[in-house]
């Protein structure tokens, strides 16, 4: 099944956030990075960029075949990742509802790509990653619950890092 990883990941990071306060979800770690919010949004923010950037290689018609790529290894973080300025996340104050209405927004846009091809147009066109070159199009579906895996981690630590300062500042005002 092309969407069965990416259901337990997304499912894992709805987990990760469904207990977190709008302070924490937006709140920045103390060792700096992206909120929890700005993560999530981020993950958001790429699905959608996958899925438009699918559905206009489908009416290439020069799109190139080319065999599978690795991309099981972009969910390491060994693996060098290339940031994308169009899926840089806002600073806008965004409660857990509304990211999570963008999270399924961008997951039924992907759904909808995906049913509106034929396995032999996903399987014989194409889409340039930054890493691995040309990618064919079936796996750039993978590719999204992979990418998410990869944040997953981030995701982890930013909520363990504003929950422990939300402790700490809850124990130094007693």
């Amino acid at each position: 099944m092309v969407f069965g990883e990416n259901i337990k990941v997304r499912k894992r990071i709805l987990q990760l956030i469904d207990g977190l306060t709008d302070e924490e979800f937006n709140g920045t770690p103390s060792h700096g990075g992206w909120s929890p919010k700005q993560i999530v949004e981020h993950l958001a923010l790429m699905e959608c960029r996958v899925a438009t950037n699918i559905a206009q290689e489908l009416k290439n018609p020069e799109s190139l075949r080319v065999f599978k790529k690795p991309i099981s290894v972009s969910a390491s973080p060994l693996v060098k990742a290339y940031f994308m300025e169009y899926t840089q996340p806002t600073d806008m104050h965004l409660s857990i509802p509304e990211v999570k209405e963008k999270l399924h927004a961008s997951r039924n846009y992907l759904l909808d790509i995906y049913e509106s091809a034929t396995i032999t147009e996903l399987r014989c066109k194409s889409l340039k990653h930054p890493v691995f070159g040309n990618v064919p199009l079936i796996q750039w579906f993978r590719f999204v619950g992979f990418h998410e895996k990869r944040h997953l981690r981030q995701l982890k630590r930013a909520v363990e890092q504003v929950k422990s300062a939300r402790v700490q500042l809850v124990s130094t005002s007693e």
